[in-house]
């Protein structure tokens, strides 16, 4: 059964820096592209980051590029969402999420397996 485990969240001061991590389990890590999606109180969960299977590729949400991250290791299974100037509107649930294809998506739909999110709060 495959497993995403979500991890790094908490209080952060606004303009700091975060990093994500989401370890997953019981499969071949690397067959999967990776995503991490976030939900905020009251809002539809939202995309912010994709990367290919190797690594290779990546897309951003116009509301995060140039201040988070995604990379992978797929020696450790894992996926990392490197976050920095963080604001107050980036606080939310922050969820990755597995996908059988070589890319990834924007689309939460065309993922197949998610984790339970960790909380980033962002004070101002």
């Amino acid at each position: 059964q495959v497993q995403l485990v979500e991890s790094g969240g908490g209080l952060v001061q606004a303009g700091g820096s975060l990093r994500l991590s989401c370890a997953t389990s019981g499969h071949t890590f690397s067959s999967y592209s990776m995503g991490w999606f976030r939900q905020a109180p009251g809002w539809e969960r939202e995309f912010i980051a994709t990367i290919s299977r190797s690594g290779g590729f990546t897309y951003y949400a116009d509301a995060v590029k140039g201040r988070f991250t995604i990379s992978r290791d797929n020696t450790k299974n894992t996926v990392y969402l490197q976050m920095s100037s963080l604001k107050p509107e980036d606080t939310a649930v922050y969820y990755c999420a597995a996908r059988t294809w070589t890319f990834g998506s924007s689309r939460e739909s065309e993922y197949d397996y998610w984790g339970q999110g960790t909380q980033v709060t962002v004070s101002s």
